[in-house]
């Protein structure tokens, strides 16, 4: 059975920790512990009975309780299956930063690591380049380099 627990917001990593101490020591039923990065506030914990998911967690700190009902895996696959994304960011594209800190900033892809989704970009406002590395899904592309043979018309 999979459960969600509720816990303080940037808690979720000593929380698991906790359970699967307590798990272990008292050698509950306890089969796996997630912590989604995309769900802030809660972790998933999945046990053999709601007895054993209480007493893995009863009392400990930073836990508000477990929400009601159990959950299916299809109601949770999204957010602890890996998803691939499809890149369409090349190096020397201009793009414009979507997150904070450099919000609305144009820059010039430099490099892309697509294994840790990232790309290393200059900030094209700086009076010194500067490589800054980035989220790929923080970024998004609003020219290409021209294709070689290409002039880009002034």
């Amino acid at each position: 059975m999979i459960f969600v627990v509720k816990v303080t917001t940037n808690k979720e990593d000593q929380v698991a920790e906790l359970i699967a101490d307590r798990a272990k020591k008292k050698q509950l039923n306890v089969y796996s512990i997630i912590r989604p990065q995309s769900l802030r506030g809660y972790i998933i914990m999945e046990a053999s009975d709601r007895e054993t998911a209480e007493e893995a967690s009863f009392n400990l700190p930073y836990v508000k309780g477990i929400i009601g009902k159990t959950v299916s895996y299809d109601e949770i696959k999204s957010m602890i299956e890996p998803v691939t994304i499809v890149v369409n960011i090349e190096k020397n594209d201009i793009v414009e930063i979507i997150a904070e800190p450099f919000k609305k900033e144009k820059a010039k892809v430099i490099r892309i690591d697509k294994t840790k989704e990232e790309a290393v970009v200059e900030l094209l406002g700086a009076a010194v380049p500067i490589p800054v590395t980035v989220k790929l899904d923080n970024i998004r592309v609003i020219r290409r380099e021209k294709e070689a043979g290409e002039k880009e018309e002034e």
